[in-house]
């Protein structure tokens, strides 16, 4: 799997997927650390890469926009970040790469939320 992280990511989290042998990109690697939040999902499709985000907003952004990319969006926190690693891997394991690039996925401590997204009438 390929991710594109934001720059609200924690270090430790891009370390944490690199460990587990993923492709990992972060938004400033890109010379987008200023980008808009549009414009990194559209990198991330481009680039058929998941996007990882701390900011709740893609959520509406994806749904809304139908920006047809999908995200994975972490509530976490240093006093949590075991508890949501350990769940993010669970995630990983559990999903195809083609199930999450169409889906929104909340990951907190010890639980998830996939929502499947609708690619009818997506923008390009």
């Amino acid at each position: 799997m390929k991710f594109l992280l934001d720059q609200d990511v924690y270090a430790v989290t891009a370390r944490f997927l690199t460990d587990l042998g993923y492709d990992v990109i972060k938004a400033e690697q890109l010379g987008l650390s200023q980008a808009k939040d549009e414009e990194l999902l559209g990198e991330a499709k481009k680039q058929n890469r998941l996007f990882v985000t701390r900011d709740r907003d893609f959520g509406r952004i994806v749904f809304l926009s139908c920006l047809g990319t999908g995200v994975i969006y972490l509530r976490i926190l240093p006093s949590t970040q075991n508890a949501v690693h350990n769940e993010l891997e669970k995630v990983l394991k559990t999903y195809s790469f083609e199930s999450l690039k169409s889906a929104f996925v909340l990951v907190e401590p010890n639980r998830h939320r996939f929502r499947k997204m609708s690619l009818q009438g997506t923008k390009k």
